[in-house]
């Protein structure tokens, strides 16, 4: 996979419209668009090992930009945020840019505005050997599941009860949560959170199936 593939943008907007075009642009020239329609849903998928940059909506039901921003700082995870926004007043720009984001894009946007702020914040995430040495780690663990481990993975961080699994692999639950405690272990994974994390930097799903699951709960191929 080149470089150009693995450039992420997680793009946070509860604006369904706007969000569809703005990942629609993003893929248009070639980078990985993750949407997530609130900023608690992709705090929820975000670990230390997300990597990329933050398209962020600043007014948002719930928890606004702002807020996502902090949370993000408490955490400890630094990626280029780069804040949009349809009624930006000084204060919450100044606010934004002090906390360290590295743009502020008011809508409706000019879209080659937008990818130059865009190519320009990825180019602040250097691949380092460390963090590819993260990646490798999780594509082994992944590798290294059973194939009954694979079919609960992907329904479990694609947000599926243990009870909707188990009518779909025609277990009982029982089983499913047993399985679910070794995928747990051999992922190294204290959290569901850390679950998603991986998935989502491993490429095995994106953010479209966390927020829209499909009414049967997925497979995976390895």
């Amino acid at each position: 996979m080149s470089g150009q593939a693995q450039q992420r943008v997680y793009v946070v907007d509860d604006d369904q419209g706007m969000l569809d075009s703005t990942v629609w642009l993003l893929e248009s020239v070639g980078l990985k668009a993750l949407p997530f329609t609130s900023g608690r849903a992709f705090l929820e998928a975000c670990t230390t090992e997300t990597r990329g940059c933050l398209l962020l909506d600043v007014r948002m039901p719930g928890m606004g930009g702002l807020n996502v921003q902090e949370v993000l700082r408490e955490r400890g995870i630094d990626m280029p945020i780069i804040f949009v926004s349809g009624h930006a007043d000084v204060p919450i720009v100044v606010r934004a840019f002090r906390a360290g984001a590295v743009d502020f894009i008011e809508k409706p946007y000019n879209e080659q505005l937008l990818l130059d702020s865009v190519q320009q914040a990825l180019s602040r995430v250097p691949a380092t050997p460390a963090a590819d040495q993260r990646l490798q780690g999780v594509q082994a663990r992944l590798d290294s599941l059973t194939p009954r481990e694979r079919d609960v993975l992907l329904p479990l961080v694609c947000g599926y009860t243990n009870r909707q699994v188990a009518e779909q692999l025609e277990v009982s639950v029982k089983t499913v949560d047993l399985y679910r405690s070794r995928v747990m272990k051999r992922m190294q994974a204290e959290t569901l959170a850390d679950l998603v994390g991986m998935a989502i930097a491993a490429g095995l799903v994106d953010a479209l199936q966390l927020r829209e699951p499909a009414s049967q709960p997925p497979r995976m191929s390895l």
